[in-house]
């Protein structure tokens, strides 16, 4: 039997919201993808730390957003991983513990553009396969025409957790932007009030 074909969909998911679930559904049902595992990822290294939502409210969030659907998983590998974690690591950490899994990455176009920068880029090129979505502004760059890479037809979406977190702030309505159970939950904590 093949090994089962498993996407590793990276982020702060500071909040989730539809942009990242639209993406994580395609790429779940219309690639060859069989799953998507959104791995939550505890410090971005080019990200600042202050603004970064609590670790595990950001996992709980992701849990409650894929609550019945049937290819979409929550992976928190990176939160037992040294600080920063770096892709690379965390795919070696990933291959180890399930053997039967071929892990792909799924990114935007943007940062297929920067890739070439990440740690250990030349490895995962050539030992990964990377599954790739349309951000608007950017063409994916030098990188676009690998062998390993893949361009989808995703549908492309302008929502930011950025632009979710500053709704919240200001007392907006958050409803179709995330999810209901997942409003809930930043209602319930106050999430993102302050910032």
């Amino acid at each position: 039997m093949a090994n089962k074909k498993i996407g590793l969909f990276f982020g702060s998911f500071n909040p989730i919201h539809v942009g990242h679930l639209i993406i994580a559904n395609y790429m779940a049902n219309y690639t060859e993808l069989d799953e998507v595992w959104f791995v939550v990822s505890p410090q971005n290294p080019f990200k600042d730390k202050k603004n970064l939502g609590n670790m595990y409210d950001r996992l709980e969030m992701v849990n409650l957003a894929i609550e019945g659907a049937e290819k979409l998983r929550v992976s928190d590998i990176e939160f037992s991983l040294p600080q920063p974690s770096y892709t690379i690591d965390t795919l070696i950490h990933l291959a180890e513990k399930y053997p039967t899994r071929d892990f792909s990455i799924i990114m935007g176009e943007d940062n297929l553009t920067s890739f070439p920068k990440w740690k250990n880029a030349d490895v995962i090129l050539r030992d990964y396969h990377i599954v790739v979505y349309p951000r608007p502004g950017y063409d994916g760059g030098t990188l676009k025409t690998h062998p390993s890479v893949t361009i989808t037809e995703t549908p492309v979406m302008e929502l930011s957790s950025t632009f979710v977190r500053q709704a919240v702030k200001e007392g907006k309505n958050l409803q179709f932007y995330v999810p209901e159970n997942v409003i809930d939950f930043i209602e319930k904590k106050g999430l993102y009030l302050r910032q």
